[in-house]
């Protein structure tokens, strides 16, 4: 059984500091983007509806940013950010003529790959049948396919942002994104654009507008930190080792992306290919991926503010201190029992409000608004998509541990056995459960692979991440939220039951305060010191113990 020392006090304070002070950042401005986040999916809710021109234009929008989840802020940055840590430390120059070959790569394979999609898609169009809904889907992905190096390009400035602990500007750079498209969609609202189908393709182009944006924000951030000289020989040899772990790194982490993917690909499948396949009318209709889509949005906001945000924030600590046994497992069971101290509450709470958050979000009185049917299948899909919310957390966290010991290839085979497993389940439940059931089979494949991801953590790293300490951690918190959700359960027992938009809202109003308050009262109670690491304020670098690791 693999032994792992314990971390001196010292040190267990001032790394876990760092951790909070980076996760409050981080968290704080990503729930400011998130929310902005939110607030363009309720305006293009009311303006694309959950027919299929909203499914079209979420088919669109997805590709983009599924290359940046994978090419940008995870694989490249996963594979990028532990070396360039590395160099800042000890070879700044090195560093900066690694950054500098890093995003000429990011530039040029991201821009030769737009151009190939883009030329498969202008076949296709010319090619197929004509068919209005399927060529404006491909339309709207032509529009927004030029996000993509911009977006990549974006998330690794964002990676070497963070790898100079300035984790706000790359945080908040999505602000940026959200806003340009809420600005485009309130045309609608103000009658200046009156047409739906033209206010996707105004949406679209406020989209790609703030993509260039955001590589100027990104690169204002980083002035005077990076020194950007010619690449060296020992520069060169740096890119090749972090290319070599690229694939494996975008495999690996894109588990969730991949698996989204899939399911865009197969609820869209009643527009891009039509109503049978093989001869069996599929389950689905051109609302299934809005629905799905926009549903995904929901489960996605406690992940990106906390879950993300944790990982985001530990990736450098697991870096920094993968050459220090004690320093690496302490930040490592930091990061997970953050991850799960937020997480839980989140995969219960979900699943308690299900209803009155999608008729909050999705509902309400304008003529595009999602359909009662349309809220109904929403509520559906978000049963199936939450309780994985958790798993998702701890997978990112487990996954970045294995990156900074420059072990790429262990969660790269794990992930492609989940794929694997998450296309079989999506073939089997979507016959019963429609959309809800690839949502099902996202969330069943997130578990398995974070069970998977925590025995090979202590198989292949050597390292026990589950220590008396962390277990009594987890079974703590488990009984706390196990006690928040019978409350909120009770509550929502008692309210009447809502027939307007406000009623929804005074009843989520209602769920949330109570069981927010209800779970922080009980972490204070039971002392639990995951509440206090997430408030607790960053040591000077000269806290650092080094003796003893």
């Amino acid at each position: 059984m693999p032994t792992t020392p314990t971390p001196s006090p010292a040190h267990d304070h001032a790394d876990t500091g760092r951790l909070a002070a980076a996760v409050r950042v981080v968290s704080g401005l990503t729930l400011v983007s998130r929310f902005a986040g939110l607030a363009r999916d309720i305006v293009t809710a009311r303006v694309f509806g959950d027919d299929a021109l909203g499914s079209a234009f979420r088919a669109a929008y997805a590709v983009p940013n599924l290359f940046r989840r994978l090419f940008g802020e995870g694989a490249l940055s996963a594979a990028f950010v532990p070396e360039y840590v590395i160099l800042t430390r000890d070879d700044p120059d090195t560093a900066g003529q690694l950054a500098r070959l890093m995003v000429r790569f990011v530039t040029l394979a991201t821009g030769a790959l737009t151009l190939l999609i883009a030329v498969v898609l202008a076949a296709l169009l010319w090619l197929l049948p004509p068919e209005a809904d399927r060529a404006l889907s491909f339309r709207l992905m032509l529009l927004m396919l030029p996000m993509m190096p911009a977006v990549c390009l974006t998330a690794i400035l964002g990676g070497m942002l963070q790898a100079h602990q300035r984790f706000g500007p790359p945080a908040a750079a999505p602000i940026v994104l959200n806003v340009f498209q809420i600005a485009a969609g309130a045309l609608y609202f103000i009658g200046m654009v009156t047409d739906r189908v033209a206010m996707a393709y105004w949406v679209g182009g406020a989209a790609l507008a703030a993509s260039a944006a955001q590589v100027a924000w990104s690169l204002w951030a980083l002035r005077g930190r990076v020194r950007w000289g010619k690449a060296g020989e020992a520069a060169r040899a740096r890119s090749k080792a972090v290319l070599g772990r690229f694939v494996p790194a975008m495999l690996g982490l894109g588990t969730l992306q991949l698996n989204t993917t899939l399911d865009m690909v197969i609820a869209m499948w009643p527009i891009w290919v039509g109503p049978t396949v093989l001869g069996r009318a599929v389950p689905l209709d051109d609302k299934s991926n809005a629905v799905l889509s926009y549903t995904q949005t929901i489960y996605q906001f406690p992940l990106g503010v906390f879950g993300l945000a944790v990982a985001t924030a530990v990736f450098p600590l697991l870096s920094r201190t993968a050459d220090r046994p004690v320093a690496f497992v302490a930040n490592l069971r930091r990061g997970l029992r953050l991850s799960f101290f937020i997480g839980l509450p989140a995969t219960l709470g979900l699943i308690l409000v299900r209803d009155d958050l999608v008729a909050v979000i999705f509902g309400g009185g304008t003529r595009h608004a999602f359909t009662g049917e349309g809220l109904a299948r929403s509520a559906s899909v978000l049963l199936g998509f939450a309780p994985g919310v958790w798993a998702y957390s701890l997978n990112h966290v487990y996954t970045r541990a294995f990156y900074a010991r420059g072990d790429t290839r262990t969660p790269m085979r794990v992930a492609m056995a989940m794929v694997g497993l998450n296309l079989t389940l999506n073939l089997t439940l979507v016959w019963v459960l429609r959309e809800a059931g690839l949502a099902w089979a996202t969330s069943i494949s997130a578990t398995v692979q974070c069970l998977v991801l925590g025995w090979l953590c202590r198989t292949r790293l050597g390292v026990e991440t589950f220590d008396p300490e962390t277990k009594t951690a987890f079974a703590r918190m488990t009984l706390c939220g196990l006690a928040m959700a019978s409350l909120v359960w009770t509550l929502g027992r008692a309210m009447p039951i809502a027939g307007t938009w406000t009623g929804h809202l005074v009843n989520l109003t209602a769920a949330v305060v109570v069981g927010g308050g209800v779970f922080l009262v009980l972490a204070r109670m039971f002392r639990m010191p995951e509440l206090g690491w997430l408030v607790r304020r960053s040591p000077g670098d000269d806290e650092t113990p080094t003796a003893g690791e």
